[in-house]
């Protein structure tokens, strides 16, 4: 059953974030009701990748090295980095397009690097499939876009600071319900 329930997690994910761009005249319809079902189901879609995960049996595909522990937490901080204000307040992330899904592409591949059971790759490898295809349909429907003005590398700094501070919450947290990202 946890199976069942990460993958409808998932693809309630994949839907909810698609539904804008692929349906547009149905959203536009729903009105500001929209925005509550979408969140709703966003919602729910995080609960059943959850307990669908928690429920799942470990299947074991590949034996990730320990070192990769280590790559995934410098690729999870320049993620939360990415995710951050730096994206519009910052000047290295200014000409890029998408800087918080590019943040969470390199999330998701970062936790492909650490877990090899079949229900992480399930999870992981379809949130990352759901961003690649999310910057697809985004940069199709909106194909003109221009980068604002940069901000300072003083905020880029910030920020980073910040994400460090962050990661070592995320971490603490994610150590207390599940395994510790931080070795040792």
């Amino acid at each position: 059953m946890g199976f069942v329930l990460l993958i409808l997690g998932v693809a309630l994910w994949w839907a909810a974030h698609l539904f804008k761009r692929l349906m547009p005249a149905r959203r536009a319809a729903m009105g500001d009701a929209g925005k509550g079902a979408v969140a709703g189901a966003l919602v729910v879609s995080i609960l059943l990748m959850i307990f669908g995960y928690r429920m799942t049996d470990f299947i074991h595909v590949w034996a990730p090295p320990s070192f990769m522990i280590h790559i995934n937490n410098l690729l999870v901080l320049i993620a939360i980095w990415m995710m951050s204000p730096a994206g519009t307040k910052g000047r290295l992330l200014n000409k890029v397009r998408h800087p918080m899904l590019g943040g969470f592409k390199l999330w998701a591949f970062a936790h492909l690097l650490v877990n090899g059971d079949l229900a992480s790759i399930i999870l992981f490898g379809g949130l990352l499939a759901w961003a690649v295809v999310e910057v697809i349909v985004i940069n199709k429907s909106e194909p003109d876009w221009t980068p604002g003005e940069p901000g300072s590398y003083g905020k880029d700094a910030m920020f980073f600071v910040a994400s460090i501070v962050l990661l070592g919450i995320i971490g603490y947290i994610h150590g207390l319900v599940g395994p510790s990202p931080f070795p040792g």
